[in-house]
């Protein structure tokens, strides 16, 4: 596979707070405003049919094409045609709901709310998780009832509380539209499906990664920090060596957050589940989150109807964490001090309590300095992403 990277423009993501009537990225979307003769002369551009691989940041495993299925490669024009279909509202049942209503990438691919508003202001049950790294994702939603992003992709659009259609509605729509079965016919050899839909907004999808952290180059540099390079006779050695330490200099993280990631991986205990490159375990744990309502949210265990399942959800990722308030599956701790707080009292207790949650006795300037770690040094680098204009 050939390495490229979509020249998409940017749109830095800011903190889920009250945006001061800032307008959300997916209220930049309109139909009608990609002419059919751009479409004709994009999908004829060199390369735009050639399977491409998104360049790994720092992180990252060096090679992401394992996580990339066999039968849905990303090419240029199929991620353009995913990313045309994230943001379409027309997808919808009353045309006011796309994907990036609940999944914005100005604000880091969520909505800064405790839970997501489908349509006709219906509000659902669970906080809208990132898109950001969902490629490494083992299982899909909070709990992973969906074993493909492809499989995800279409679920939202037949829930009668998000998007309120049902996929051959959606189907029939976009093949009514020319600059769509345009699209559908280069990219899958024929008119829009329910199989070529799901495989161009996971494509997409898949195209939205993020690292280059702080910690990262902390991590790349830490087998160099006692190291002499004046003694070093390799010239190859050498150089690997002197880039990761000055790479971790320029992006050093500050005292407090390298206390917090020494109580991440000690005293804290995060990195018994928030492990490995996208900082989770992609497991599903109960940590008493909601369980004291009287109809609690049992999560994992509706999918797998196992009782050690009841209230499980699956590990988040902590890359980006800082942009993604509020937290938990239902959006209840609204900032990461107060999920900081919750970790140190131990969870809440309940039948099916995770045995990995206990009480941690952090001081106050600990549970700071785990704070600070979390903020400065896990957010990092993610593909730039615009709404587009639509067919």
């Amino acid at each position: 596979m050939t390495v490229v990277w979509i020249p998409l423009v940017l749109l830095t993501p800011v903190l889920c707070a009250p945006q001061g009537g800032q307008a959300a990225s997916q209220d930049i979307a309109k139909p009608g405003t990609l002419p059919v003769e751009v479409i004709q002369r994009s999908l004829k551009a060199p390369g735009a049919h050639e399977p491409y691989v998104p360049a790994a940041l720092l992180g990252l495993p060096k090679d992401l094409s394992t996580y990339i299925p066999a039968d849905n490669p990303l090419t240029p024009a199929k991620v353009e045609l995913g990313r045309q279909l994230y943001f379409d509202k027309r997808l919808s049942r009353d045309g006011t709901v796309s994907c990036a209503t609940c999944h914005d990438p100005a604000f880091a691919w969520t909505d800064c709310e405790p839970v997501s508003t489908g349509i006709s202001g219906q509000k659902g049950g669970r906080s809208a998780p990132t898109v950001i790294n969902r490629l490494l994702g083992k299982t899909q939603f909070w709990d992973g009832r969906a074993a493909t992003l492809e499989e995800q992709a279409l679920g939202p659009v037949a829930n009668p509380i998000e998007m309120g259609f049902t996929v051959e509605e959606a189907v029939a729509l976009l093949n009514g539209i020319p600059g769509y079965r345009m699209q559908f016919e280069a990219v899958f050899g024929g008119p829009a499906t329910n199989d070529g839909v799901a495989k161009a907004l996971a494509a997409f999808e898949r195209s939205v990664v993020s690292g280059a952290n702080k910690n990262d180059y902390f991590e790349a540099a830490q087998p160099w920090f006692d190291w002499d390079p004046a003694s070093e006779e390799d010239a190859e050695t050498k150089a690997l060596g002197t880039k990761a330490l000055d790479a971790e200099k320029t992006h050093r993280m500050s005292e407090a957050a390298e206390r917090g990631r020494a109580l991440y991986f000690g005293k804290a205990s995060c990195s018994t589940c928030h492990v490995g490159v996208d900082l989770t375990d992609e497991l599903f744990h109960n940590i008493g989150i909601g369980m004291a309502a009287e109809k609690p949210d049992l999560g994992r265990f509706v999918v797998t109807q196992v009782e050690a399942d009841k209230g499980a959800f699956k590990t988040p990722s902590l890359r980006n964490i800082a942009q993604t308030a509020p937290y938990m599956h239902d959006g209840s701790l609204a900032t990461l001090m107060d999920v900081v707080n919750h970790y140190d009292q131990g969870g809440i207790k309940n039948p099916w309590l995770s045995d990995k949650i206990k009480p941690l006795k952090l001081t106050e300037a600990e549970k700071q300095d785990l704070v600070t770690f979390m903020e400065e040094a896990l957010t990092g680098q993610t593909t730039p992403v615009e709404a587009p204009r639509l067919p």
